[in-house]
C-alpha cells in the first residue's frame, strides 16, 4: 500500500476520493483510524486564480471556523511537501444523493441555512455538491475554500444548479464519465 507522510506521520492510502482545483484528497489510514489527506497540486485552472495554495487552505479554514461553519477539523498540515491533514467525514457526497435521486431535503434547508450566516460575513462556499457529506443529519462542507460575496457564485444562483438533476448537474456528469 502506498504511503504518504504529513510531518513525520507515515499514512496508507485507502483510495483517492477526488481531485478539485488545488489539489488531490485522498482516503488514508495510520492503522487506527481513516482521515483525509489532502495533497496540493499545481496544475493549472483556467477559471480560477491560485497564489499559495497551501496558506489560503489554513485562511480559508480559519475563516469558516470563526462563522461556524459544520466542517472537518484540520488536524495538521505540512508546509514542505504541501499537505493537510483533516478529519474524514463518513458518509455520501450531495453530488452522489442528487445522482441517485436520494438528496434529503434536509440538505436543501442546512445549506440555505449556511448561507445565512455566509453571507452577512461576505463569504461565499464552493457550493459544487461533491464539497458536501451528509452524515448524522447534519450536512458537512467538506472543503475549506471560501471567497468573498459575489452575488453570481452564491448558492442560489450558481450552487443550486447541481443540486438536483438539472441540464447543468446532467452535462456535469457526461463530461466527467
Amino acid at each position: 500500500m502506498e504511503k504518504m507522510n504529513v510531518n513525520s506521520r507515515a499514512f496508507s492510502i485507502i483510495k483517492l476520493l477526488g481531485k478539485g482545483k488545488g489539489g488531490y484528497s485522498y482516503l488514508v489510514t495510520d492503522g487506527k483510524k481513516e482521515y483525509v489527506l489532502k495533497q496540493i497540486h499545481h496544475e493549472p485552472c483556467s477559471y480560477y486564480q491560485f497564489g499559495d495554495k497551501l496558506q489560503s487552505e489554513l485562511d480559508d479554514y480559519k475563516r469558516l471556523l470563526d462563522i461556524g461553519i459544520a466542517m472537518p477539523k484540520l488536524l495538521d498540515y505540512d508546509r514542505e511537501n504541501e499537505r493537510i491533514l483533516k478529519e474524514y467525514i463518513k458518509g455520501e457526497t450531495v453530488f452522489y444523493m442528487v445522482l441517485n435521486d436520494c438528496l434529503p431535503n434536509a440538505c436543501i434547508e442546512q445549506v440555505k441555512e449556511m448561507c445565512k450566516i455566509l453571507y452577512p460575513k461576505n463569504t461565499n462556499i464552493d457550493y459544487f455538491p461533491t464539497n458536501f457529506v451528509f452524515q448524522d443529519n447534519i450536512l458537512y462542507y467538506i472543503d475549506f475554500e471560501c471567497n468573498d460575496y459575489m452575488e453570481q457564485w452564491n448558492f442560489e444562483n450558481w450552487g443550486i444548479n447541481y443540486w438536483s438533476k438539472t441540464s447543468e448537474f446532467l452535462s456535469y456528469v457526461e463530461e466527467h464519465k
